[in-house]
């Protein structure tokens, strides 16, 4: 039996949850409190670190305490604190690996530091028991990858952005456009009433053999548009954006078609091989389906996990730490363990932007 607190603070909300695993049974959500920050950022139309960082300071203490309360649960019969140590912003970092290593060192259990990505990267097994290995298509705010998942600890990244990450063009989109923040959801719900052909935007990367994903060009087509033919109409911002939504959803759609045939190549024995798409972006509908028809087409498996754990969450977070726990991949010294701005989940393949002082950012 292997029951974990996780702590989740890396960008705009405050989470604690606790997830057991009783020997063969399936793993279980004993709490999974979230709260969201959206309110206080909206006003700057995305996060600011200093704000962020602030109300996780306010808030993280009840968080924790209202998630074992759930669980019911008393620390003591906690086996281990998993906490987000990076990559994200690093004010919130602090403050959530902090308190998790206090309140480990107070109750002496161990502390396990987890990669944020690897949580997304393994919420697929916690939700639908997939085995290993499957690809992983990761596509929020901040990350826009490609990740062949071969076991716990072990990620190969095949693609990643060259440029924005998909959740951050949606963004940025929304705010030239007028719309309000988090912009995802405001562009797909302005897109329904869209004429998705109204505009030829391009469809970045699409036919290239480099495998990655590029979304600045489309960004700057989006903004010469809405420029030509300003002040927009309703009308015209919902034909924008539902001609952004299918360029992003044919670009994707032909990247990650080329990642399923080498995934056919190199995992030849799969019986079941499976896409697992993960991140707020994987909620657009119209990503969704263009995705479903492609990996029905391809005979894999598409996997989404639920919504409230496709965003960031603590309960994937303990999960990663209940992976970690039994397969004994931890840090006898995480007490020491600093956050990181920048991690990699994928250690080997050379980054592509941002390599610098604080290391790679893809």
């Amino acid at each position: 039996m292997i029951r974990v607190l996780g702590i989740e603070t890396s960008c705009d909300e405050t989470a604690a949850s606790v997830v057991a695993l009783h020997g063969g049974a399936a793993p279980e959500i004993l709490s999974n409190i979230v709260l969201s920050q959206i309110e206080e950022h909206a006003a700057f139309g995305g996060v600011v670190p200093e704000i962020a960082a602030r109300a996780h300071v306010e808030a993280l203490d009840g968080i924790v305490e209202a998630a074992l309360a759930d669980s019911h649960l008393a620390l003591d019969e906690i086996d281990a604190i998993a906490a987000t140590a990076g990559p994200g912003l690093v004010g919130g970092l602090i403050v959530g690996l902090m308190t998790a290593k206090a309140i480990a060192a107070a109750a002496g259990k161990p502390l396990i530091a987890i990669n944020h990505l690897e949580g997304h990267a393994l919420t697929a097994r916690l939700t639908d028991g997939l085995d290993f290995p499957y690809l992983l298509l990761l596509v929020s705010g901040g990350h826009t990858q490609i990740v062949a998942v071969r076991g716990v600890g072990d990620y190969q990244r095949w693609a990643t952005t060259i440029d924005d990450a998909l959740g951050e063009a949606f963004d940025k989109t929304a705010k030239m456009l007028g719309l309000p923040y988090p912009g995802g959801p405001n562009v797909e719900k302005a897109a329904a009433s869209g004429d998705a052909s109204r505009f030829a935007f391009p469809r970045p990367m699409k036919g290239s053999a480099q495998p990655d994903f590029s979304f600045s060009g489309l960004k700057t087509a989006v903004r010469k548009a809405a420029t030509a033919i300003a002040p927009l109409s309703d009308q015209d911002v919902a034909d924008i954006c539902a001609s952004f939504q299918a360029a992003v959803a044919d670009a994707l759609g032909d990247r990650v078609s080329r990642a399923l045939a080498r995934f056919r190549q190199e995992f030849p024995r799969t019986a079941r091989p499976a896409l697992v798409v993960a991140g707020g972006v994987a909620a657009n509908r119209t990503v969704k389906a263009t995705l479903e028809a492609l990996c029905s087409q391809a005979g894999f498996a598409f996997v989404a996990p639920p919504q409230k754990l496709c965003t960031d969450n603590a309960a994937m977070i303990a999960w990663a730490g209940v992976e970690r726990l039994r397969a004994g991949i931890i840090d006898e010294n995480g007490a020491d363990f600093v956050p990181r701005s920048r991690w990699p989940l994928d250690s080997v393949s050379a980054p592509l932007v941002g390599s610098g002082r604080r290391g790679a950012k893809a």
